[in-house]
Formats: structure tokens, sequence, C-alpha cells
């Protein structure tokens, strides 16, 4: 068994299908999507692949207020046609702050997936009770 390092699997994963754009400090900018977020970091499947070690700008417009963090490259690989990116958040708040936005996003999806199976019309604090009653243990608490 290898005792080498591996920073993808320093942390638990979690599903986080979101829409997110990346910008590389050189200007190159790309919409990709989340593929899963820890508590140190998001991998996200995008068509380009910045270098390793890179830092790069990612934003998740689609939430309310808007999240920015700065995050450093730590791997990149071929994925069907695109790259699947892995990254480092610089600042530990911003960690905390994806798996909010994660958990945001998800709670989302399920209000529309309620809507659409059940013909249930659920605002988003009744979509979040029901969510986290059914499911917020699937999400471990993380602490900034």
């Amino acid at each position: 068994m290898s005792t080498e390092h591996n920073p993808r699997r320093e942390y638990i994963r979690h599903t986080a299908d979101v829409p997110i754009q990346v910008r590389t400090l050189e200007g190159d900018e790309a919409a990709a999507t989340g593929r899963n977020v820890s508590h140190g970091g998001l991998a996200f499947v995008s068509p380009m692949c910045p270098a390793e070690g890179a830092t790069i700008e990612i934003a998740i417009p689609d939430v309310d207020p808007p999240f920015n963090a700065q995050a450093r490259v730590a791997w990149c690989r071929p994925e069907e046609g695109a790259f699947l990116v892995g990254v480092q958040f610089l600042d530990a708040t911003d960690a905390f702050r994806s798996r909010m936005v994660e958990q945001v996003c998800t709670i989302e999806r399920y209000r529309d997936e309620v809507r659409e199976r059940e013909g249930r019309e659920l605002t988003t604090h009744e979509a979040a009770e029901e969510w986290i009653g059914k499911y917020a243990g699937r999400f471990p608490v993380a602490s900034p």
C-alpha cells in the first residue's frame, strides 16, 4: 500500500451538480459544472484544463448572494471530451461557504423535483424544512 499523500482523498466529497464560472488569472473564462465538493475544495467539469498549481477564480452566480472564491488547481485530467479539474480553496471560509452553496442548490433541486413528481408547490423555506428533515444527515457538520 502506498503512503503517498493524495489530496483527492483528504476530505469527504458530496455531489454538487451546479453551474459555475471559472476564470484564470490570465483572463481565460469557461462555464463549468460542479461535480463534487468537500470541505477542502471542489471538482468540476470544464472545457479548459488550468495548469496544476495555478490560482483561479470560481463563481457560482445562481445563488443569492453569489459565491466567489479563489482556488488553487490541484489536478486536471481528461474526461469525456472535457476535463475534470480538482481545486483547493485558498481560504477556509470559502470552503465552508461552498458547502452552504451546495446545500442551497440541493434544496432548490428538491423543490423542483417535488413540483414535478408530486405537483406540490413549496416555498424555499418549506422545501428547506422538508429536505433538512429527510436528508440533512448526509451533510456532515463542517466548521469554518
